[in-house]
């Protein structure tokens, strides 16, 4: 049984940074298709960044150059390293896995089976 659990949240100001990171259980990051969303209140769950077996990673726009995604394959964890953070990227932050090699189908949420249960991120302005 696969299963992912989020940390690393927290509430922080303008311009500042934070690390979330997912513990996985049941699969092994380096193999498959993962990535990190977020869903803002009042808003729908979009992609923030995606990584593949293949070493193939996609950002959002509003995200490019600001945040990095990244694999441990000792700790199996994937990671989310957020610098110059605004109030527009307020939201809760979710880990996912597809158990495929590649994300090449897209970035919708549907694709995704399995989600931890979120860490909450706050930046103040």
């Amino acid at each position: 049984q696969v299963q992912l659990v989020e940390s690393g949240g927290g509430s922080v100001q303008t311009g500042g940074s934070l690390r979330l990171a997912c513990a996985a259980l049941g699969v092994t990051v380096n193999s498959v298709c993962m990535g990190w969303f977020r869903q803002a209140p009042g808003k729908e769950r979009e992609a923030v960044a995606t990584s593949d077996n293949y070493g193939r990673i996609w950002y959002a726009d509003s995200v490019r150059g600001r945040f990095t995604i990244s694999r441990d394959s000792a700790k199996n964890t994937l990671s989310l390293q957020m610098n110059s953070l605004n109030p527009e990227d307020t939201a809760m932050y979710y880990c996912a896995a597809r158990i495929v090699f590649s994300c090449a189908a897209g970035q919708e949420s549907s694709l995704y089976k399995y989600w931890g249960q979120g860490t909450q991120v706050t930046v103040s302005s």
